[in-house]
Protein backbone atom coordinates (compact mmCIF):
# COMPACT_ATOMS: atom_id res chain seq x y z
CA UNK A 1 0.00 0.00 0.00
CA UNK A 2 1.81 3.00 -0.94
CA UNK A 3 1.55 6.48 0.45
CA UNK A 4 -0.80 7.88 -2.46
CA UNK A 5 -3.13 5.34 -0.74
CA UNK A 6 -2.72 5.50 3.40
CA UNK A 7 -1.21 9.30 3.61
CA UNK A 8 1.57 8.09 6.22
CA UNK A 9 4.59 6.17 6.17
CA UNK A 10 5.12 2.84 8.10
CA UNK A 11 7.82 4.64 10.30
CA UNK A 12 5.84 7.40 11.20
CA UNK A 13 3.39 4.94 12.06
CA UNK A 14 5.20 3.39 14.18
CA UNK A 15 6.72 6.44 15.63
CA UNK A 16 3.32 7.64 16.94
CA UNK A 17 2.49 3.61 18.21
CA UNK A 18 5.57 3.83 20.23
CA UNK A 19 4.66 7.44 21.80
CA UNK A 20 1.35 5.83 23.03
CA UNK A 21 3.39 2.92 24.41
CA UNK A 22 5.22 5.00 26.26
CA UNK A 23 2.31 6.77 27.85
CA UNK A 24 0.92 3.86 29.06
CA UNK A 25 4.36 2.24 30.79
CA UNK A 26 4.58 -0.54 28.75
CA UNK A 27 8.21 -1.54 27.24
CA UNK A 28 6.11 -3.28 24.49
CA UNK A 29 3.18 -4.12 23.20
CA UNK A 30 1.79 -7.69 21.40
CA UNK A 31 -0.40 -6.87 18.42
CA UNK A 32 -2.74 -9.88 17.55
CA UNK A 33 -5.48 -8.08 15.95
CA UNK A 34 -4.48 -8.80 12.16
CA UNK A 35 -6.50 -5.24 10.58
CA UNK A 36 -3.99 -3.50 12.96
CA UNK A 37 -0.60 -4.95 11.81
CA UNK A 38 -1.77 -4.38 7.94
CA UNK A 39 -2.58 -1.00 8.77
CA UNK A 40 0.48 -0.14 10.89
CA UNK A 41 2.93 -1.89 8.03
CA UNK A 42 0.91 -0.51 5.23
CA UNK A 43 0.20 -3.54 3.98
CA UNK A 44 -2.64 -6.21 2.57
CA UNK A 45 -3.03 -9.45 1.82
CA UNK A 46 -5.24 -12.13 1.25
CA UNK A 47 -5.53 -15.45 3.95
CA UNK A 48 -8.92 -14.12 4.58
CA UNK A 49 -12.50 -14.10 2.50
CA UNK A 50 -13.28 -10.78 2.39
CA UNK A 51 -10.83 -9.40 5.03
CA UNK A 52 -7.33 -8.16 2.89
CA UNK A 53 -5.20 -9.10 5.74
CA UNK A 54 -2.28 -11.60 6.46
CA UNK A 55 -2.57 -13.93 9.61
CA UNK A 56 0.22 -12.74 11.06
CA UNK A 57 1.25 -11.67 14.47
CA UNK A 58 3.48 -8.68 15.92
CA UNK A 59 5.80 -7.45 18.50
CA UNK A 60 6.20 -3.38 18.75
CA UNK A 61 8.48 -1.80 21.30
CA UNK A 62 8.59 1.89 22.70
CA UNK A 63 11.76 2.77 19.43
CA UNK A 64 8.99 1.95 17.21
CA UNK A 65 10.98 -1.52 15.81
CA UNK A 66 8.72 -4.62 14.99
CA UNK A 67 9.09 -8.01 15.32
CA UNK A 68 6.41 -9.53 12.20
CA UNK A 69 5.85 -13.38 13.00
CA UNK A 70 5.04 -14.75 9.42
CA UNK A 71 7.11 -16.75 6.92
CA UNK A 72 9.51 -15.38 4.84
CA UNK A 73 9.07 -16.45 1.53
CA UNK A 74 5.41 -15.19 1.73
CA UNK A 75 6.67 -11.46 1.54
CA UNK A 76 7.60 -10.18 -1.66
CA UNK A 77 11.10 -8.67 -2.45
CA UNK A 78 10.38 -5.29 -1.89
CA UNK A 79 8.77 -5.73 1.53
CA UNK A 80 12.35 -4.06 3.73
CA UNK A 81 11.85 -1.98 1.45
CA UNK A 82 8.14 -0.44 1.69
CA UNK A 83 8.41 -1.12 5.80
CA UNK A 84 11.62 0.89 6.19
CA UNK A 85 14.05 0.33 8.83
CA UNK A 86 13.22 -1.44 11.88
CA UNK A 87 11.08 -4.22 11.00
CA UNK A 88 12.39 -7.72 10.83
CA UNK A 89 10.65 -10.32 10.00
CA UNK A 90 10.51 -13.93 11.97
CA UNK A 91 8.88 -17.61 11.74
CA UNK A 92 5.43 -17.95 13.69
CA UNK A 93 7.49 -20.96 15.35
CA UNK A 94 9.62 -18.04 16.71
CA UNK A 95 7.02 -16.36 18.68
CA UNK A 96 7.18 -18.50 21.97
CA UNK A 97 11.12 -17.84 22.28
CA UNK A 98 10.66 -14.33 21.76
CA UNK A 99 7.49 -13.76 24.32
CA UNK A 100 9.57 -16.38 26.96
CA UNK A 101 12.56 -14.07 26.41
CA UNK A 102 10.48 -10.84 28.03
CA UNK A 103 11.47 -11.75 31.26
CA UNK A 104 10.86 -8.69 33.63
CA UNK A 105 9.65 -6.64 30.64
CA UNK A 106 6.25 -4.61 30.92
CA UNK A 107 4.21 -6.18 28.00
CA UNK A 108 0.86 -4.35 26.63
CA UNK A 109 -1.70 -7.04 25.98
CA UNK A 110 -4.89 -6.12 25.02
CA UNK A 111 -7.67 -8.61 26.29
CA UNK A 112 -10.06 -8.58 23.96
CA UNK A 113 -8.06 -9.39 20.85
CA UNK A 114 -5.46 -11.99 22.19
CA UNK A 115 -5.73 -15.53 22.84
CA UNK A 116 -4.79 -16.98 26.27
CA UNK A 117 -2.37 -18.64 24.90
CA UNK A 118 0.21 -15.78 24.83
CA UNK A 119 -0.75 -14.26 28.30
CA UNK A 120 0.21 -17.23 30.08
CA UNK A 121 3.14 -17.81 28.02
CA UNK A 122 4.51 -13.84 29.03
CA UNK A 123 3.24 -14.79 32.60
CA UNK A 124 5.36 -18.14 32.82
CA UNK A 125 8.24 -16.51 31.89
CA UNK A 126 7.85 -13.32 33.92
CA UNK A 127 6.78 -10.39 31.94
CA UNK A 128 4.49 -7.79 33.28
CA UNK A 129 1.62 -7.87 31.44
CA UNK A 130 -0.74 -4.44 31.06
CA UNK A 131 -3.84 -4.96 30.12
CA UNK A 132 -4.72 -2.16 27.89
CA UNK A 133 -6.01 -1.31 24.23
CA UNK A 134 -4.74 -2.31 20.88
CA UNK A 135 -2.64 1.16 20.68
CA UNK A 136 -3.25 1.05 16.75
CA UNK A 137 -7.08 1.25 17.28
CA UNK A 138 -7.45 4.43 17.82
CA UNK A 139 -4.67 5.95 15.69
CA UNK A 140 -6.17 3.27 12.72
CA UNK A 141 -9.62 4.36 12.75
CA UNK A 142 -9.18 8.54 12.80
CA UNK A 143 -8.88 8.35 9.04
CA UNK A 144 -5.80 10.86 7.23
CA UNK A 145 -6.95 13.22 4.29
CA UNK A 146 -5.64 10.87 1.98
CA UNK A 147 -7.62 7.93 3.71
CA UNK A 148 -10.43 9.92 3.78
CA UNK A 149 -10.38 10.73 -0.41
CA UNK A 150 -9.84 7.52 -1.17
CA UNK A 151 -13.04 6.58 1.03
CA UNK A 152 -15.15 9.24 -0.75
CA UNK A 153 -13.37 8.04 -3.65
CA UNK A 154 -14.44 4.26 -3.92
CA UNK A 155 -17.94 5.37 -2.94
CA UNK A 156 -18.48 7.00 -5.46
CA UNK A 157 -17.46 4.23 -7.92
CA UNK A 158 -19.51 1.94 -5.36
CA UNK A 159 -22.73 3.81 -5.97
CA UNK A 160 -22.21 3.60 -9.90
CA UNK A 161 -22.79 -0.19 -9.25
CA UNK A 162 -25.56 -0.30 -6.63
CA UNK A 163 -27.38 2.39 -8.46
CA UNK A 164 -27.20 0.31 -11.57
CA UNK A 165 -28.13 -2.62 -9.87
CA UNK A 166 -31.31 -0.62 -8.30
CA UNK A 167 -32.29 0.10 -11.86
CA UNK A 168 -31.78 -3.33 -13.15
CA UNK A 169 -34.07 -4.67 -9.97
CA UNK A 170 -37.08 -1.84 -11.32
CA UNK A 171 -36.98 -3.14 -14.82
CA UNK A 172 -36.93 -7.17 -14.56
CA UNK A 173 -40.25 -6.30 -12.05
CA UNK A 174 -41.85 -4.71 -14.28
CA UNK A 175 -41.30 -6.53 -17.17
CA UNK A 176 -42.97 -9.60 -14.49
CA UNK A 177 -39.73 -11.22 -13.82
CA UNK A 178 -39.17 -11.97 -10.16
CA UNK A 179 -35.49 -12.92 -9.65
CA UNK A 180 -34.19 -15.22 -6.70
CA UNK A 181 -32.13 -14.32 -3.60
CA UNK A 182 -29.23 -15.81 -4.99
CA UNK A 183 -29.43 -14.18 -8.75
CA UNK A 184 -29.95 -10.72 -7.45
CA UNK A 185 -26.70 -10.87 -5.12
CA UNK A 186 -25.05 -12.31 -7.71
CA UNK A 187 -26.13 -9.43 -10.47
CA UNK A 188 -24.63 -6.78 -7.85
CA UNK A 189 -21.78 -8.67 -7.75
CA UNK A 190 -21.42 -8.26 -11.50
CA UNK A 191 -22.08 -5.01 -11.25
CA UNK A 192 -19.35 -3.89 -9.32
CA UNK A 193 -16.85 -6.36 -10.91
CA UNK A 194 -16.94 -3.94 -13.81
CA UNK A 195 -14.66 -1.74 -11.74
CA UNK A 196 -11.57 -3.14 -12.08
CA UNK A 197 -10.08 -1.79 -8.79
CA UNK A 198 -12.51 -4.36 -6.75
CA UNK A 199 -10.88 -6.89 -4.74
CA UNK A 200 -13.44 -8.41 -3.13
CA UNK A 201 -16.79 -7.93 -1.01
CA UNK A 202 -16.61 -6.26 2.32
CA UNK A 203 -18.82 -9.09 3.40
CA UNK A 204 -20.96 -12.15 2.08
CA UNK A 205 -24.18 -10.05 0.65
CA UNK A 206 -27.50 -9.74 2.45
CA UNK A 207 -29.90 -10.48 -0.07
CA UNK A 208 -33.43 -10.97 1.60
CA UNK A 209 -36.40 -10.64 -0.07
CA UNK A 210 -40.24 -10.57 1.90
CA UNK A 211 -40.17 -11.92 5.00
CA UNK A 212 -36.64 -13.01 4.98
CA UNK A 213 -35.78 -9.71 5.17
CA UNK A 214 -36.76 -9.84 9.04
CA UNK A 215 -33.94 -11.38 10.25
CA UNK A 216 -30.76 -9.15 10.26
CA UNK A 217 -27.87 -11.62 9.19
CA UNK A 218 -29.91 -13.19 6.55
CA UNK A 219 -27.66 -15.27 3.89
CA UNK A 220 -29.76 -16.83 1.31
CA UNK A 221 -26.67 -19.75 0.76
CA UNK A 222 -28.43 -20.65 3.79
CA UNK A 223 -31.20 -21.66 3.00
CA UNK A 224 -32.87 -25.10 0.84
CA UNK A 225 -33.54 -22.98 -2.15
CA UNK A 226 -33.59 -18.73 -2.41
CA UNK A 227 -36.51 -16.71 -1.72
CA UNK A 228 -37.99 -14.74 -4.47
CA UNK A 229 -39.05 -11.28 -4.73
CA UNK A 230 -42.80 -10.73 -3.84
CA UNK A 231 -45.21 -8.39 -4.90
CA UNK A 232 -45.97 -6.14 -2.88
CA UNK A 233 -43.56 -6.67 -0.57
CA UNK A 234 -39.68 -5.56 -0.02
CA UNK A 235 -36.16 -6.48 -0.93
CA UNK A 236 -33.51 -5.71 1.69
CA UNK A 237 -29.90 -5.53 0.56
CA UNK A 238 -27.00 -4.79 2.57
CA UNK A 239 -23.91 -5.25 0.90
CA UNK A 240 -20.28 -4.13 0.11
CA UNK A 241 -17.05 -3.52 -1.44
CA UNK A 242 -13.45 -3.46 -1.24
CA UNK A 243 -11.34 -1.65 -3.07
CA UNK A 244 -7.71 -0.47 -2.74
CA UNK A 245 -8.52 2.63 -1.35
CA UNK A 246 -11.34 2.15 0.39
CA UNK A 247 -14.37 0.00 2.48
CA UNK A 248 -18.00 0.06 1.74
CA UNK A 249 -21.02 -1.07 3.22
CA UNK A 250 -24.53 0.30 2.12
CA UNK A 251 -28.18 -1.16 2.59
CA UNK A 252 -31.12 -0.29 0.54
CA UNK A 253 -34.65 -1.59 0.94
CA UNK A 254 -36.62 -1.52 -2.44
CA UNK A 255 -40.07 -1.93 -3.07
CA UNK A 256 -41.64 -4.29 -4.95
CA UNK A 257 -44.43 -3.46 -6.38
CA UNK A 258 -47.09 -1.17 -4.18
CA UNK A 259 -46.24 -1.72 -0.41
CA UNK A 260 -48.83 -0.93 2.03
CA UNK A 261 -49.15 2.03 4.57
CA UNK A 262 -47.93 -0.08 6.93
CA UNK A 263 -44.67 -0.71 5.75
CA UNK A 264 -44.22 2.72 4.29
CA UNK A 265 -45.44 3.47 7.61
CA UNK A 266 -42.37 1.99 9.41
CA UNK A 267 -39.80 2.60 6.41
CA UNK A 268 -40.32 6.56 7.13
CA UNK A 269 -39.84 6.09 10.45
CA UNK A 270 -36.28 4.60 10.57
CA UNK A 271 -35.63 7.21 7.38
CA UNK A 272 -36.47 9.79 10.09
CA UNK A 273 -33.85 8.66 12.55
CA UNK A 274 -31.26 7.89 9.34
CA UNK A 275 -32.17 11.50 9.01
CA UNK A 276 -31.96 12.53 12.84
CA UNK A 277 -28.43 10.64 12.98
CA UNK A 278 -26.93 12.25 9.82
CA UNK A 279 -27.50 15.46 10.79
CA UNK A 280 -26.89 15.70 14.44
CA UNK A 281 -24.14 18.15 15.80
CA UNK A 282 -22.44 17.07 18.95
CA UNK A 283 -19.16 18.31 21.15
CA UNK A 284 -15.87 17.02 21.41
CA UNK A 285 -15.70 14.21 23.43
CA UNK A 286 -19.29 12.33 22.58
CA UNK A 287 -19.47 8.74 22.19
CA UNK A 288 -21.53 7.01 19.94
CA UNK A 289 -23.86 5.39 23.00
CA UNK A 290 -24.74 9.31 23.48
CA UNK A 291 -25.97 9.62 19.59
CA UNK A 292 -27.97 6.00 19.92
CA UNK A 293 -31.17 7.70 20.65
CA UNK A 294 -31.68 9.83 17.86
CA UNK A 295 -31.76 7.24 15.52
CA UNK A 296 -34.06 5.56 17.46
CA UNK A 297 -36.49 8.46 18.98
CA UNK A 298 -39.46 8.31 16.05
CA UNK A 299 -39.34 4.42 16.44
CA UNK A 300 -39.94 4.67 19.94
CA UNK A 301 -42.20 7.13 19.53
CA UNK A 302 -44.82 4.72 18.00
CA UNK A 303 -43.75 1.64 19.88
CA UNK A 304 -41.22 0.26 17.98
CA UNK A 305 -37.27 -0.17 17.95
CA UNK A 306 -34.62 -2.38 16.63
CA UNK A 307 -32.25 -5.08 18.25
CA UNK A 308 -28.83 -4.24 16.62
CA UNK A 309 -26.72 -1.95 16.77
CA UNK A 310 -27.46 1.80 15.50
CA UNK A 311 -23.98 1.88 13.64
CA UNK A 312 -19.92 0.47 13.34
CA UNK A 313 -16.40 1.48 12.32
CA UNK A 314 -15.05 1.13 9.26
CA UNK A 315 -11.75 0.33 7.74
CA UNK A 316 -9.97 1.85 5.06
CA UNK A 317 -9.40 -0.99 2.99
CA UNK A 318 -10.09 -2.85 5.81
CA UNK A 319 -12.28 -4.61 7.89
CA UNK A 320 -16.14 -3.75 7.46
CA UNK A 321 -16.48 -3.84 11.03
CA UNK A 322 -13.94 -2.01 12.64
CA UNK A 323 -13.44 -0.44 16.61
CA UNK A 324 -13.10 0.96 18.75
CA UNK A 325 -16.06 3.18 17.92
CA UNK A 326 -19.78 2.35 18.24
CA UNK A 327 -23.22 3.71 17.89
CA UNK A 328 -25.25 1.68 20.37
CA UNK A 329 -27.52 1.26 23.13
CA UNK A 330 -24.65 -0.40 24.82
CA UNK A 331 -22.23 1.76 26.30
CA UNK A 332 -19.19 2.18 24.34
CA UNK A 333 -16.99 4.86 26.06
CA UNK A 334 -14.77 5.90 22.73
CA UNK A 335 -15.23 9.56 21.80
CA UNK A 336 -16.26 9.82 18.14
CA UNK A 337 -12.82 11.82 16.76
CA UNK A 338 -12.80 13.52 13.53
CA UNK A 339 -11.81 11.07 9.82
CA UNK A 340 -13.56 7.87 11.82
CA UNK A 341 -16.47 6.56 9.88
CA UNK A 342 -19.39 4.75 10.96
CA UNK A 343 -22.19 3.02 9.50
CA UNK A 344 -25.79 4.90 10.19
CA UNK A 345 -27.92 2.31 9.99
CA UNK A 346 -31.90 2.23 11.89
CA UNK A 347 -34.18 -0.35 10.84
CA UNK A 348 -36.91 -2.39 11.75
CA UNK A 349 -38.29 -5.65 11.22
CA UNK A 350 -41.80 -7.75 11.68
CA UNK A 351 -41.00 -11.60 12.03
CA UNK A 352 -42.57 -13.31 9.12
CA UNK A 353 -43.92 -10.00 7.13
CA UNK A 354 -41.12 -7.75 6.31
CA UNK A 355 -37.80 -6.31 6.78
CA UNK A 356 -36.48 -2.89 6.84
CA UNK A 357 -32.94 -1.02 6.82
CA UNK A 358 -31.42 2.30 5.66
CA UNK A 359 -27.49 2.48 5.84
CA UNK A 360 -25.52 4.92 4.83
CA UNK A 361 -21.19 5.55 5.78
CA UNK A 362 -21.00 8.26 7.32
CA UNK A 363 -17.36 9.91 8.46
CA UNK A 364 -16.89 12.25 11.31
CA UNK A 365 -15.78 15.86 10.71
CA UNK A 366 -15.79 19.58 12.41
CA UNK A 367 -18.35 21.49 12.31
CA UNK A 368 -18.73 25.38 12.29
CA UNK A 369 -20.78 26.89 14.79
CA UNK A 370 -21.48 30.45 16.13
CA UNK A 371 -21.09 29.10 19.84
CA UNK A 372 -18.11 28.61 21.92
CA UNK A 373 -17.90 24.93 21.94
CA UNK A 374 -15.84 22.94 19.40
CA UNK A 375 -18.38 21.06 17.73
CA UNK A 376 -18.59 17.59 15.61
CA UNK A 377 -21.13 16.39 12.92
CA UNK A 378 -21.17 13.78 9.98
CA UNK A 379 -20.71 13.99 6.18
CA UNK A 380 -22.24 11.07 4.04
CA UNK A 381 -20.20 8.69 1.86
CA UNK A 382 -22.33 6.70 1.14
CA UNK A 383 -23.87 8.11 -2.96
CA UNK A 384 -27.13 5.66 -3.97
CA UNK A 385 -30.84 6.64 -3.90
CA UNK A 386 -32.98 5.62 -1.68
CA UNK A 387 -36.39 4.55 -2.51
CA UNK A 388 -38.72 7.52 -2.74
CA UNK A 389 -42.20 4.70 -3.48
CA UNK A 390 -41.72 3.81 0.46
CA UNK A 391 -41.68 7.17 1.89
CA UNK A 392 -44.94 8.66 3.63
CA UNK A 393 -44.31 12.37 3.29
CA UNK A 394 -46.94 13.13 5.70
CA UNK A 395 -44.58 12.33 7.79
CA UNK A 396 -41.81 14.11 7.25
CA UNK A 397 -40.79 17.88 8.70
CA UNK A 398 -39.46 20.65 5.98
CA UNK A 399 -35.93 20.00 7.38
CA UNK A 400 -36.35 16.55 6.90
CA UNK A 401 -37.27 16.80 3.01
CA UNK A 402 -34.40 18.89 2.32
CA UNK A 403 -31.95 16.44 3.85
CA UNK A 404 -33.30 14.16 1.43
CA UNK A 405 -32.96 16.65 -1.57
CA UNK A 406 -29.94 17.54 -0.69
CA UNK A 407 -28.40 14.13 -0.36
CA UNK A 408 -30.29 13.49 -3.56
CA UNK A 409 -28.79 16.20 -5.20
CA UNK A 410 -25.43 15.07 -4.24
CA UNK A 411 -26.08 11.60 -5.30
CA UNK A 412 -27.08 12.80 -8.68
CA UNK A 413 -24.13 15.14 -9.41
CA UNK A 414 -21.34 11.70 -8.11
CA UNK A 415 -23.04 9.59 -9.74
CA UNK A 416 -24.97 10.33 -13.14
CA UNK A 417 -22.02 11.38 -15.26
CA UNK A 418 -21.10 7.42 -14.92
CA UNK A 419 -24.45 6.47 -16.51
CA UNK A 420 -26.62 6.09 -19.88
CA UNK A 421 -29.38 5.17 -21.23
CA UNK A 422 -32.13 3.73 -19.18
CA UNK A 423 -29.70 3.58 -16.19
CA UNK A 424 -29.34 7.34 -16.45
CA UNK A 425 -32.86 7.96 -17.01
CA UNK A 426 -33.90 5.74 -13.74
CA UNK A 427 -31.32 7.71 -11.23
CA UNK A 428 -32.67 11.05 -12.95
CA UNK A 429 -36.38 10.05 -11.55
CA UNK A 430 -34.80 8.35 -8.11
CA UNK A 431 -32.99 11.67 -7.25
CA UNK A 432 -35.68 14.21 -8.27
CA UNK A 433 -36.99 16.40 -5.44
CA UNK A 434 -39.41 15.03 -2.87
Amino acid sequence: MGLELVGVSSEDKRQRVAQELKKSGADLALLTQLDSICWLLNIRGGDISRLPVLLSQAIVDTEGAVTLFIDSDRLPEAFSAHVGAGVSVASPDAMADVLRAQSGKKVLVDPATSNAWASLTLSAAGADIIHGSDPCLLLKAAKNTTEASGIKACHIRDGVAVSRFLAWIDREVAAGRMPNEAELADKLLAFRQLDETLADLSFDTISAAGGNAAMCHYNHLNQPVPGELEQDNVYLVDSGGQYPDGTTDITRTVAIGQCNAEVKKTFTLVLKGHIGLATSRFPTGTTGSQLDALARQHLWAHGYDFDHGTGHGVGHFLSVHEGPQRISKVYNPVALLPGMVVSNEPGYYRDDSFGIRIENLEIVVEVETSGDRAMLGFESLTRAPIDRRLVDLSLLTEAEVAWWNTYHQKVWQDISPALEGDDLAWIEQACAPL
